[in-house]
């Protein structure tokens, strides 16, 4: 194994110095990080004008496991939750004489991923074989679609609100090489130290890999990319899981060449990366490596490399003889897959909304911020933005209105928007539990909501109502409301302005800062000692205002 020359420094220093090995340890483990952000004060770190002169170039490869219930190749079942291998064909196991029977079920989902991805369906694609030696496939080869794939062409654009790097703009597009069918490896457990299982319920488990154009230049774009391209995998139904759960693997090919370079420098990749983090994390730490490499006289070399997360930089796992390796050949058990227009069309009419297309809605509908609107289309697979529409729909009929014209209607998607992701999601956060609708009626929050808008109750007692139903409260809105006299007495003018004056003049100095200095800021902490004041009765707006009278500050 090579030992990296930041590993070389930091053992000689330990040496040197007599270093405890915990300690040394730790010392390791924070310089790496520091290489990795080009922040650490060595000769290791890359400052940000010599990354001025270079350019990186990122490619990505993403293995998606496919939603559907029999594998790429066999009737076996995809169930990855049962014991292990328990659900296998003899195909799947390689035995002599099997053959491959390509199950039409599968092309579905491919074709949903595919034209979200704007892609163009081949009506005619081959399958190939894709010879290595591993335990985890044991027939000697993956089937894939190297040279033929079913799906060319594509292109996903990243807006800024995507989470793009700063220096790529408002907006890149990405383009899709292609997108092909093949079968999983089985999946290897390790039993450590010397001993791996191998659990062949995973084998021959419908994938497509996608494949971008080398069209990304800084790592923060590039997780992002993969952050989108998952998403919208998910919206039309197209994959397993994600990331999280291990329905979603990535590969990136990496390199960097001098700004004024016209050829791309030699790539090397980086295998099975499973969070974006560890996309963005591993994309650095291998840039960082090439540009030191290069700076100091040295070549980069077209090899396979590993990363582990929380590592700076990666490992050299094998050597690639050329720009192919696996010495592909068409699969001669397998006939060409053919896919009609006709089919594609039907499958093109079943594919629900693109998650931009329904944060666009959000915004121009509804008046959400695109933060908040990208934000609510993510949340809990969409789980979320089901809750807020049905509590819109529960304060319309609430309030006795059939329709409600467009500006009651942004007015609305704020507020409730504001309930469904703020003040709830305060809560989960809290109490550490995942999202459910049943935690709090959709119902009873619009009640809440509705209530608080016709100033029956504070903003502070709207929350307090909020947490009661959270918490198992069974109680509905009104009885708890009635019960605990939390409806609010409203204060008359006089009362608010006694109040206002009374925290005016013991605090003179804030006034003055307001007053002369235009510290408008301010104001918000009168109001809040208003409202503590108030004990429920005091309303912000008023408070707000009449503070503002004393003060001048009205027009």
């Amino acid at each position: 194994m090579e030992a990296s020359g930041d590993r070389r420094l930091l053992q000689t220093q330990a040496s040197a110095d007599n270093i405890p090995i915990r300690k040394q340890l730790k010392i390791e483990a924070k310089q790496r990080k520091d290489v990795a952000r080009g922040t650490a004060p060595s000769e290791f770190a890359i400052d940000h004008a010599k990354l001025a002169t270079w350019e990186l170039t990122v490619g990505l490869e993403i293995h998606a496991q496919l939603n559907t219930e029999r594998k790429l190749f066999s009737d076996a079942s995809t169930s990855a939750s049962e014991q292990p291998n328990n659900h296998v064909a003899l195909f799947d196991f390689a035995l002599p004489g099997a053959q491959p029977r390509f199950q039409k079920g599968t092309v579905l989902p491919a074709i949903r991923a595919a034209l979200a991805l704007g892609c163009q369906i081949q009506n005619r694609s081959q399958f190939d074989r894709k010879h290595y030696f591993y335990a985890d496939q044991p027939a000697g080869y993956q089937i894939t679609q190297y040279y033929q794939p079913f799906a060319t062409s594509g292109e996903i654009v990243l807006n800024d609100f995507d989470g793009i790097a700063a220096e790529d703009g408002k907006s890149v597009g990405i383009g899709i090489q292609q997108v092909q069918l093949e079968q999983d490896t089985a999946k290897t457990v390790l039993q450590p130290p010397f001993e791996a299982m191998l659990d062949f319920n995973r084998v021959s488990h419908p994938l497509i890999e996608i494949i971008t154009l080398p069209h990304l230049h800084q790592a923060q774009t590039a997780a992002a990319c993969v952050k989108k391209i998952q998403a919208l995998l998910q919206a039309v139904n197209a994959v397993t899981a994600g990331m999280e759960l291990g329905g979603l693997r990535v590969d990136v090919n990496v390199s960097v060449r001098r700004r004024n370079q016209n050829s791309l420098g030699q790539r090397t990749e980086i295998k099975n990366l499973s969070s974006i983090k560890a996309v963005e994390d591993a994309i650095i730490a291998e840039r960082n490596r090439q540009i030191l490499v290069l700076e100091s006289g040295g070549t980069i070399e077209g090899e396979t490399r590993g990363w582990t997360l929380g590592a700076s930089d990666t490992v050299k796992l094998r050597g690639k003889e050329g720009e192919v390796d696996y010495r592909y050949m068409p699969d001669p058990d397998l006939g060409p897959l053919l896919i009609s227009n006709e089919l594609v069309a039907k499958v093109a009419e079943t594919l629900p909304q693109f998650p931009d297309q329904i944060a666009e809605e959000l915004v121009e509908c509804h008046g959400l911020t695109i933060k908040d609107a990208k934000t609510l289309v993510e949340l809990d697979g969409g789980m979320r933005l089901d809750y807020f529409d049905v509590v819109r729909s529960e304060l319309v009929a609430l309030e006795g209105n059939s329709t409600i014209n467009a500006t009651e209607e942004k007015e609305w998607g704020v507020i409730i928007a504001n309930w469904v992701l703020h003040e709830m999601g305060g809560l989960l956060s809290t109490s550490e539990t995942a999202f459910s609708a049943d935690r709090v009626p959709a119902k009873d929050l619009a009640f809440i909501i509705l209530m608080l808008s016709m100033e029956r109750i504070t903003g502070r007692t709207a929350k307090q109502l909020l947490a009661k139903k959270f918490h198992g409260d069974t109680r509905d809105i009104e009885t708890i409301i009635r019960n605990e006299n939390l409806e609010l007495v409203h204060l008359s003018e006089e009362e608010y302005v006694s109040m206002a004056r009374e925290l005016l003049d013991g605090h003179p100095v804030m006034v003055a800062q307001i007053k002369d200095k235009g510290q408008i800021g301010k104001l918000g902490f009168f109001t809040g000692q208003m409202m503590r004041k108030g004990e429920g009765k005091v309303v912000a707006q008023r408070a707000e205002a009449t503070l503002k009278k004393l003060l001048g500050l009205t027009n």
